[in-house]
């Protein structure tokens, strides 16, 4: 799906002048997790495609490239973030797998990614606006995964106590090229390997951008653009963990726990018999 050697030119372009204040949001909403997690962490990775946004917020930490083999030794780390390079993988399920067996046993795994939200207005006027000029359509943004789907799949890596979860930004642009130009910057821009290698055509463009500010401009003219950062969080099996109890197991009524009368369920209605047949 990918074309992982325009993937790295794209992101050495970025690097020229780059704008990864979306990188260095979700850095900073990852430092926050772990501060909140009663653990110190002494043994801790990064699959980043971006080293600069993690100088710093973890001390000792190992650096890694999002390659699709991932330099990890197994049982090497207590603490492996993957940081918004999922959403480029052509195997998702692999990173996964790969960062699990890298974890010492109760080792925690946070990745982050972006989800299927983003860019859904981008996506929008430019698959309307390529109909429109040329009637036909070429894939233009990275299909990203949904919080349903990727939930299962930390299960599926062997993941204990998986938990998937999110949130959505707005960021407001004056116009399309703006938008465009930040996209460069993070070097979050097509690089898949079904694309169109031929540049956008002006017409496409121009038509996307009347098309943006009909569709979804503000009051003010600014263009809404939405960004779902996806977060899956997981441990890597131990026999410390806390396990949950079999049904009908339990010690002590929810009712007094909760201070509070137990009400049996109310008994079936009467169904009449049913008359037999002719």
């Amino acid at each position: 799906m990918t074309d992982r050697a325009a993937l790295a030119r794209f992101r050495a372009r970025a690097l020229r002048d780059p704008a990864l204040f979306l990188q260095a949001d979700a850095a900073d909403e990852v430092q926050e997790r772990l501060a909140e997690v009663n653990r110190t962490f002494t043994a801790p990775a990064v699959i980043t495609a971006f080293p600069q946004v993690w100088e710093g917020r973890l001390p000792g930490a190992v650096i890694i490239p999002d390659t699709e083999v991932l330099d990890l030794k197994p049982g090497a780390h207590d603490l492996v973030i993957h940081a918004l390079a999922l959403h480029w993988a052509d195997d998702p399920l692999g990173q996964l797998i790969q960062s699990q067996r890298a974890l010492q046993p109760d080792g925690l795994f946070m990745g982050v990614m972006f989800g299927g939200q983003s860019l859904h207005e981008l996506r929008s006027v430019l698959a309307q606006a390529e109909a429109d000029v040329t009637g036909g359509l070429s894939p233009r943004v990275v299909p990203m995964g949904e919080i349903r789907d990727l939930g299962a799949l930390l299960q599926r890596a062997g993941f204990a106590l998986p938990v998937a979860d999110g949130f959505t930004r707005t960021v407001l642009y004056r116009d399309l090229l703006h938008l465009v130009r930040d996209l460069r910057a993070m070097g979050e821009v097509n690089a898949l390997a079904g694309r169109h290698k031929a540049p956008l055509r002006r017409a496409v463009l121009a038509r996307a951008a009347a098309l943006y500010s009909e569709v979804f401009a503000d009051a003010e003219g600014r263009l809404p653009v939405t960004v779902e950062t996806l977060f899956l969080t997981g441990w890597a099996p131990s026999e410390t963990q806390q396990k949950p109890l079999r049904p009908g197991s339990a010690a002590h009524r929810l009712a007094d726990a909760l201070g509070t009368a137990e009400t049996g369920l109310e008994p079936a209605p009467f169904a009449a018999p049913r008359l037999p047949r002719d």
